[in-house]
């Protein structure tokens, strides 16, 4: 059975120098970050009004409210 890429460069890693291994994990902490930081940025509002139409249509939202709040005095 073939090992997948990641259990081969694992494998490679652990048999690294302590140095190299140090080394090695300050480069991949590097690259991680600056495509973390290449994401796009989102804001919770990009989500206001979504499902408003759909997803309360013949719901009395008061009482739904209402049935919550009891829900948590029940638990």
């Amino acid at each position: 059975m073939k090992m997948s890429d990641y259990e081969e460069i694992l494998d490679q890693a652990r048999r690294l120098s302590l140095e190299d291994q140090a080394r090695l994990v300050e480069e991949l902490a590097t690259l991680v970050r600056s495509r973390i930081q290449a994401w796009p940025k989102h804001s919770i509002l990009e989500f206001e009004g979504l499902g408003k139409e759909e997803l309360w249509q013949g719901i009395d939202v008061e009482q739904y409210i209402k049935e919550e709040r009891n829900s948590w005095d029940a638990e």
